[in-house]
């Protein structure tokens, strides 16, 4: 009895934690200016909020199938998030003209970003 009361206190809070990354990133999005700015709040929410999330649901029922693919969702996740993350900035960079006033950009030896 007392083990299952503790599982849900866990998994109430890491689900209020995961939900408050989330609401600052839907926050932070909506009031940032600067793409890469909104970039990284919303990265916020890829990384702690679904964390928490997902383990909250893993404790849970604490049955393996879940698990497992709760697991999986995690980890293709991790994969595609940064990945398109990178490819929302790269094409910002690509295409702002104004970026050099925001930030400081490194460039090769052919002037490529």
């Amino acid at each position: 009895m007392i083990f299952q009361w503790l599982r849900f206190a866990l998994c109430a809070i890491l689900m209020l934690v995961g939900l408050v990354a989330f609401f600052a990133s839907a926050f932070g999005v909506n009031k940032f200016d600067f793409v890469m700015n909104r970039l990284h709040a919303a990265g916020i929410a890829d990384t702690l909020g679904l964390i928490c999330i997902l383990l909250s649901l893993i404790i849970a029922p604490g049955t393996l199938s879940s698990t497992l693919k709760l697991v999986l969702v995690g980890l293709l996740m991790g994969i595609a998030s940064p990945i398109g993350t990178h490819l929302l900035s790269r094409i910002e960079v690509a295409t702002n003209d104004k970026l050099r006033e925001h930030c400081k950009l490194e460039e090769d030896e052919n002037g490529n970003i």
